[in-house]
């Protein structure tokens, strides 16, 4: 059977443009994992947003999707069929070393592997550290693809590869998400014009 990493880079490239940078990581008695850097991008506008034209740079992982994810209660994962995706991380240029997030990215992206988890939207993940040195956020939350990143369809019997985008949480957030879910997160988020984006934002208001 082919190889799908190569498709999933070429979809990247076809969206994103050409990675300026890539890392790769490797955990023990898992494959490879690379992080992709994208620069040179404007925004498109965050949650009730316009565009504002701020450059952003974008993180995508490769190599997630290289083995189906299986439900960690099968007794024999299946080596072919299973949902397959890759992780996408937005941020705006130049206002924190968002950089040192690869590691982090590579860790979520080995998580089906290690873990045995199946990372769908509305999911948390986290990281158990700042994404970046300074970052508020120790966690994401899994939104739903197609918006950036095409999925990318393969050959029967696979499953399609999605490219789900990561949102950072705070800490107040994410244990506010576990109580009342991500959808309500999610208007939250919009109502308050939240520049998901940024940074260095501040927690929304949950009161």
């Amino acid at each position: 059977m082919a190889d799908v990493l190569p498709l999933v880079e070429a979809r990247l490239r076809n969206a994103l443009g050409e990675p300026d940078a890539r890392a790769a990581v490797t955990f023990l008695g898992t494959d490879r994992i690379e992080v992709l850097r994208f620069t040179g991008l404007t925004d498109a506008g965050g949650a009730g947003e316009a565009d504002t034209g701020t450059g952003i740079v974008r993180y995508a992982t490769l190599g997630m999707s290289a083995q189906p994810m299986s439900d960690p209660t099968a007794v024999v994962a299946d080596p072919v069929a299973g949902p397959r995706a890759e992780l996408v991380l937005s941020v705006r240029a130049g206002a924190a070393d968002t950089d040192k997030v690869l590691r982090p990215l590579a860790v979520l992206a080995a998580s089906p592997q290690v873990e045995g988890l199946v990372v769908v939207p509305g999911a948390s993940l986290d990281v158990g550290e700042p994404l970046w040195p300074g970052a508020p956020f120790t966690s994401v939350l899994v939104a739903e693809p197609g918006g950036l990143v095409e999925d990318l369809e393969l050959d029967a019997p696979l499953d399609p590869v999605r490219f789900l985008p990561l949102l950072p949480m705070t800490p107040n957030e994410a244990a506010w998400k576990r109580v009342h879910g991500a959808g309500a997160l999610q208007e939250r988020w919009l109502a308050s014009g939240t520049d998901l984006r940024d940074p260095a934002r501040r927690s929304v208001p949950l009161d």
